[in-house]
């Protein structure tokens, strides 16, 4: 069993959805979270989690963090030694968020309300960015909060990019097709 699988079992999907929702945590179909809001695919975001490639010990943002389903798998890859910040654009999904993780036990995870800019400049550089809604233009906000060596997954219009940040000027860029996202606001 790879170390996402792994994560997968340990953070079962099901602690992360409105009480209306649970039967279909099995389901591999974008979920209802509120406020136009989903808990994305599981076959989608552990795909996204295998391109982001998270290390134990990484200081990773999650943008869009939502229901904290990724920000607790998150927390569990990057192990005691990692740290998430997780930011999402609505509050009450913020609170949600933070109170799935604080009753799963999950650790060193801060949840952030969104401001204006994209991500969370304020504690950057980050090791990996994960974005868990579709923009419709990459935000270079995002690039600039990425350590070099770093690594960015976000979903633009219904492809993901997988971005690794060679210098502080030159990328690599990896696009995967096909995938259909709520916005990101």
């Amino acid at each position: 069993m790879n170390k996402i699988d792994e994560a997968f079992k340990a953070i079962p999907r099901i602690n992360f959805l409105r009480f209306d929702n649970r039967a279909q945590y099995e389901v591999d179909t974008p979920l209802s979270i509120g406020h136009g809001q989903t808990n994305s695919q599981p076959s989608t975001v552990r795909q996204m989690l295998l391109w982001l490639d998270p290390q134990v010990g990484d200081k990773v943002l999650d943008v869009g963090a939502g229901s904290g389903w990724t920000t607790a798998l998150l927390a569990h890859l990057v192990g005691p030694t990692g740290t998430i910040y997780a930011v999402e654009k609505i509050l009450e999904l913020v609170k949600f968020g933070e109170e799935n993780c604080k009753q799963m036990g999950i650790p060193d995870v801060r949840f952030f309300e969104a401001g204006n800019a994209y991500g969370l400049p304020d504690f950057a550089p980050y090791d990996r960015i994960l974005v868990s809604a579709a923009a419709t233009k990459l935000p270079t906000a995002l690039l600039e909060q990425l350590k070099i060596g770093g690594r960015i997954v976000i979903p633009i219009k219904n492809s993901i990019l997988v971005i690794d940040k060679i210098n502080e000027d030159s990328y690599e860029t990896r696009e995967y097709p096909g995938f259909v996202f709520v916005p990101l606001v």
